[in-house]
């Protein structure tokens, strides 16, 4: 068994006849998907998506895969497979498409419809797009590809087996085992076992929910509860949940049909993703229940509902700005009914708890996953994941998708199976498949990249820390203004606080220790003004400390008279 460690050094050249796997997302974390496959000097990269930023990352929109290890290598980039429609998998797409917008995009009908919109909305030209469905096969180069049905939280998910000269691989994608789905697309575990008879030597599984004992419950379970949420509801109901949910969005119009409500959608890429899946026919709209979001508000708040965004507490979505009363036109009253049907991303519960207290003080009733059954995961649990290891029988593992300990509970299953060799990796760790046998052989260096606004990869960690110390700390200046011939203060220090409860005459005791330090500097003769910011830095940030308990930001600004 193998662990990553980060003294790894750079990987060895890939023997001959052997396959590469290089993460560069989604192992360690839960989104940011993206893994690359090396095979006689050509790449094929599976899914390509973003990570959403959370408390820790002030004013950054969205986090990256880190392309630098390919950057250089992607005219050898034969194709990138998306495996389903899911942002955490396709949303980095349009990023790497600016750097060569001709990468064959393979995927379902309805992933490539969804990845396109957001192509479209960055203005690149030029894309191929290779569609395909269960049972299809087709090749890239010397990567020979094979997709199987899968069962997930939005239609058309495939898993693919990829077969090189080095062996089998078989990558799930996301996926559970709903034995009723919705849309009646199940799993195709047929194709798993035949793939398990020819021989897979490395199996790349979904994670996510590895820590889950048994099965995870059947999406048609949520109906009867939707359908008493809406028999209990005296008024408007809001229900929230991920913008490419379709299932999810087919329930709630059909409960609404049966309840003689009219259904409006609020968030752009709601209205962007159902208006897609309606005209594929992933959807089905029964006619008169949809309405204009402005028109539903003429309706009686009886006969009202909101599919909404935000489901994550996300701070400009739609449900945020109406649990704070900032939606323009949507306005929330006691006795409307709210329903999160979603899961709380790891790292997201403080936003979603934030909205449902927002939205509770004004009265709304909040249901979600925590007193009703109003969600169920799309991802396969501990005894779905069992069951496919005695299907597929693999000779490697490697678990993908999830946190660190989402991986070691999947790992742990494959082991508790029979599988001899599970192999674990981070981002940035390279695994070889050589001569039937998955190990680690090195590390490429690999981060995150952040979006902020426009600019792309320029806001650093060292930024971020900054922005984290402004917004829980605040910032002091402080302004000396020195003679450097007579050697002292001439004027100042002149200081000023933000971002705390502080008050300027706070600072009158420390004034004089700060003119009293840089006196002592400028007299042993240095007049370095770096120096003497260093000194005014030091002086006031250790009194701060120590008699306010708290570590501002502090600019020192020296003028020479």
């Amino acid at each position: 068994m193998s662990h990553p460690h980060p003294e790894l050094s750079a990987p060895p050249e890939l023997p001959e006849g052997g396959l590469r796997v290089i993460p560069l997302g989604g192992l360690g974390e839960v989104g940011r998907n993206m893994t690359v496959f090396e095979y006689d000097g050509r790449l094929l990269i599976v899914d390509c998506g973003v990570l959403f930023p959370d408390e820790s990352h002030p004013g950054v929109d969205l986090i990256l895969p880190d392309f630098a290890p390919i950057r250089d290598r992607l005219d050898d980039v034969e194709a990138l497979v998306l495996t389903h429609g899911h942002e955490d998998h396709i949303g980095a797409t349009p990023y790497l498409l600016r750097e060569r917008a001709d990468i064959p995009l393979v995927g379902s009908e309805l992933t490539l419809a969804l990845v396109n919109g957001k192509i479209r909305e960055h203005r690149i030209k030029q894309t191929s797009f290779y569609k395909v469905s269960e049972g299809d096969r087709i090749s890239f180069g010397p990567f020979d590809l094979e997709f199987v049905a899968v069962n997930h939280s939005i239609p058309d998910a495939l898993a693919v087996a990829i077969r090189t000269g080095a062996g089998l691989v078989l990558h799930t994608g996301d996926f559970k085992m709903d034995q009723l789905p919705m849309d009646g697309r199940i799993t195709d575990l047929r194709a798993f076992a035949r793939l398990g008879e020819e021989g897979v030597d490395l199996f790349l599984t979904d994670s996510t929910n590895a820590e889950v004992p048994g099965f995870t419950t059947a999406e048609k379970k949520i109906t009867p509860v939707l359908d008493q949420v809406f028999r209990e509801s005296e008024q408007r109901i809001i229900v929230a949940c991920f913008a490419s949910h379709v299932h999810r969005v087919q329930q709630i119009l059909d409960s609404a049909v049966k309840h003689d409500r009219k259904v409006a959608y609020v968030g752009r890429s709601m209205v962007r993703n159902m208006g897609i899946a309606r005209d594929l026919g992933y959807l089905t709209v029964p006619p008169g229940v949809m309405v204009d979001a402005k028109e539903l508000a003429t309706l009686p708040p009886e006969r009202q509902v909101l599919i909404s965004t935000g489901s994550q507490g996300e701070p400009m979505s739609a449900l945020a700005r109406i649990a704070n009363r900032t939606h323009n036109f949507v306005h929330l009253e006691a006795g409307d009914t709210v329903v999160l049907a979603s899961s709380l991303i790891p790292g997201n519960e403080n936003a979603v708890y934030r909205v449902i207290n927002g939205l509770s003080r004004w009265g709304a009733r909040v249901v979600h996953k925590g007193n009703a059954l109003v969600h169920v995961s799309g991802h396969a649990s501990a005894g779905e994941l069992i069951y496919c290891y005695n299907i597929v029988r693999p000779r490697n593992v490697l678990p993908v998708h999830g946190e660190t300990r989402h991986m070691l509970a999947n790992g742990a299953l494959a082991k508790e199976t029979g599988v001899e060799n599970v192999v674990y990796a981070e981002d940035g760790v390279v695994v070889d498949l050589v001569d039937g046998v998955a190990s680690v052989t090195g590390k490429v260096d690999v981060g995150y990249v952040f979006v902020d606004g426009t600019s792309i990869g320029d806001v650093t960690e060292s930024e971020l820390k900054d922005r984290r110390i402004l917004g829980e700390e605040g910032f002091i200046s402080v302004i000396v203004v020195v003679d450097s011939v007579a050697g002292k203060v001439s004027a100042g220090p002149e200081i000023h606080a933000r971002g705390h409860a502080w008050d300027d005459s706070m600072f009158e005791p420390i004034k004089q220790p700060i003119i009293d330090a840089v006196n002592q500097v400028l007299s042993d003769g240095n007049t370095d003004t770096y120096q003497l910011q260093q000194t005014v830095r030091r002086v006031i940030g250790r009194w701060v400390s120590n008699a306010h308990k708290r570590r501002p930001m502090i600019i020192p600004v020296v003028v020479e008279a």
